[in-house]
C-alpha cells in the first residue's frame, strides 16, 4: 500500500460507515474544485437510492493476530446522512440477533438503540458509549454511523499525496460542537480521480492518532461505487478489523417499520438467504405460494428459512457502541 508522500502511517475512515461505512466510502463524479466541504460531500450525494441492503462480515484480529469472525446484515432508509439504519447480527449464534438502530436526520441529535436477544430488551445508546468498540471490533458506535456533513468543518490540507496509485485530496474534518464526538479531528484522503475515501487518520481529543481506516477492492453496484474491504486498526491496542461487505443491494423496498424501536424486540432476523435470493429473482414474487420476509414489500421465494427468530444465546459482554 503506498502511503501518503509526507506520512509514514496513514488511513482510514469511517463507516459507517455503517453505519454507514459502505456509504461514507462511496465514490462520486470527479470533483471540479478543491472546496473541502464538496469534495466530501460529493461523497455522499451521488447515491440516489431510496433504501439499501447489505450482506457483510467482520474478521477481528487480536494483537497476537487471533481470528474471529461475526457476520451481519445491513439496510438502510433514506438517503446517505438523512436515514435509519439497522444493523442486525446472524452468525455466530452467540450473538445473532443482537441489533443496531441509528436514527441520522438533519439538524437532530444522533440517536441510537441496541436490542439484545439474551434480555430481550431494548435500550438507548447513551452519549458516552459513543466512543465504546462496539461487538468487539475496533470500529466505535460514532465510526459506525452515518455522519451529517453540517456538523463538522472543513479544510484542505493538500491535493497530491499518492495512496494505492491515487492522487488524492487530503481534508480535515473537525466537528462544531466538540461535545459531539469523541474525535478532535479526521483526516481523509479522497481520490481524485474516481472520489472516494482511501484512508483516514482519527485524533482524540488530546490530538493523538487513535485509528487509521484503509479502503480498498472498489466496486460498482447500481451506478454506485463503493468499498468493498475496510480496515480499521487501533493503534494503540495493536488490534485490527477486516469489514468485507458480500452483497448489496438498492432500492428494495425495505418497510418502514423494521427501522421502528418498539419493533425490535419482535421483529424476527431476516434470513440473509431468503432476503438476497428474493432480489436476486424478482420473478418469484409472483407466485402463488411465495412468503415475505419482514420488514421487506413484497412475498420471498418459499424456503424453510423464511426467517429466523432470535435465539437466545447465554450473550457474553458485547462492548457495543456502534454496532455494525
Amino acid at each position: 500500500m503506498n502511503r501518503p508522500a509526507s506520512r509514514g502511517v496513514v488511513g482510514i475512515m469511517n463507516a459507517l460507515l455503517a453505519t454507514a461505512i459502505l456509504f461514507s466510502l462511496m465514490a462520486a463524479p470527479a470533483f471540479s474544485d478543491n472546496d473541502p466541504r464538496k469534495i466530501l460531500d460529493g461523497v455522499y450525494e451521488q447515491d440516489a437510492s431510496r433504501d439499501t441492503a447489505m450482506r457483510a462480515v467482520f474478521a477481528i484480529f487480536d494483537r497476537n493476530s487471533h481470528k474471529t469472525t461475526k457476520k451481519f446484515m445491513l439496510f438502510r432508509l433514506g438517503s446517505p446522512g438523512d436515514s435509519k439504519t439497522l444493523v442486525r447480527f446472524t452468525d455466530p449464534a452467540e450473538i445473532r440477533g443482537v441489533t443496531l438502530l441509528s436514527y441520522n436526520h438533519k439538524g437532530d441529535t444522533d440517536r441510537q438503540w441496541l436490542y439484545i436477544p439474551a434480555t430481550q430488551r431494548t435500550r438507548g445508546v447513551t452519549p458516552r458509549e459513543r466512543s465504546e468498540k462496539f461487538a468487539g471490533t475496533d470500529f466505535t458506535y460514532e465510526d459506525v454511523e452515518e455522519r451529517v456533513p453540517d456538523d463538522f468543518n472543513y479544510r484542505l490540507l493538500s491535493e497530491n499525496e499518492i495512496i494505492d496509485g491515487h492522487k488524492t485530496y487530503k481534508v480535515e474534518s473537525k466537528p462544531v460542537d466538540a461535545s459531539r464526538s469523541q474525535y478532535k479531528h479526521v483526516y481523509y484522503w479522497v481520490a481524485r480521480d474516481v472520489p472516494v475515501v482511501l484512508h483516514a487518520e482519527m485524533y482524540d481529543g488530546n490530538g493523538k492518532l487513535v485509528r487509521e481506516l484503509h479502503a480498498s477492492t472498489l466496486k460498482k453496484a447500481s451506478g454506485i461505487w463503493g468499498a468493498r474491504h475496510v480496515e480499521m486498526r487501533s493503534v494503540q491496542e495493536k488490534t485490527r478489523t477486516l469489514l468485507t461487505i458480500d452483497e448489496a443491494k438498492f432500492n428494495q423496498h425495505l418497510d418502514e417499520k423494521l427501522f421502528m424501536p418498539e419493533s425490535l424486540e419482535n421483529a424476527p432476523v431476516i434470513s440473509t438467504k431468503v432476503f438476497f435470493a428474493s432480489a436476486q429473482t424478482p420473478s418469484a414474487r409472483h407466485t402463488g405460494n411465495a412468503r415475505t420476509a419482514p420488514g421487506v414489500r413484497g412475498p420471498c421465494p418459499g424456503s424453510s428459512r423464511t426467517a429466523l427468530r432470535p435465539s437466545t444465546p447465554s450473550y457474553s459482554h458485547l462492548a457495543i457502541p456502534w454496532n455494525l
